[in-house]
């Protein structure tokens, strides 16, 4: 399988015009990775809460695209979100992922979603297959 990147990924792709065009920091030396969000109106659920969902998708890319930032082609084969509170629209969330354990064809990433005041939304695990 030759996986390709064509710039519109939904949740990083510059080029995608509904997308969310996130951005990562990379630190190499922890193998960790980052990125910041603030949802709009457009991502809630209830009323001025945002979609859980949102919050899946965004640690999902977060984990995978951790392996792919330190030169791992990897996909993501299960992941799995747990929501502590809810976060509200139009503050910052902020996102992390770090490799757990690397085996010869599976990284277990672990990713994390805080809101500006470091209070814990989400945690999430995943296990990216390693093509």
């Amino acid at each position: 399988m030759k996986l390709e990147d064509d710039q519109h990924c939904f949740a990083c792709g510059p080029l995608n015009d509904y997308g969310l065009k996130l951005q990562f920091r990379l630190d190499q030396k922890n193998k960790t990775i980052s990125t910041e969000f603030i949802p709009q109106k457009i991502h809630q659920g209830f009323k001025d809460i945002v979609h859980g969902g949102f919050i899946g998708l965004i640690l999902d890319e977060c984990m995978v695209n951790l392996a792919w930032k330190l030169g791992i082609q990897a996909v993501t084969a299960e992941y799995s979100v747990r929501l502590v509170r809810p976060a509200t629209i139009r503050n910052r969330l902020i996102f992390s992922a770090r490799i757990i354990s690397e085996k010869s064809k599976m990284l277990v990433i672990e990713g994390r979603c805080m809101d500006e005041k470091g209070k814990e939304i989400a945690l999430s695990s995943s296990k990216c297959i390693k093509i």
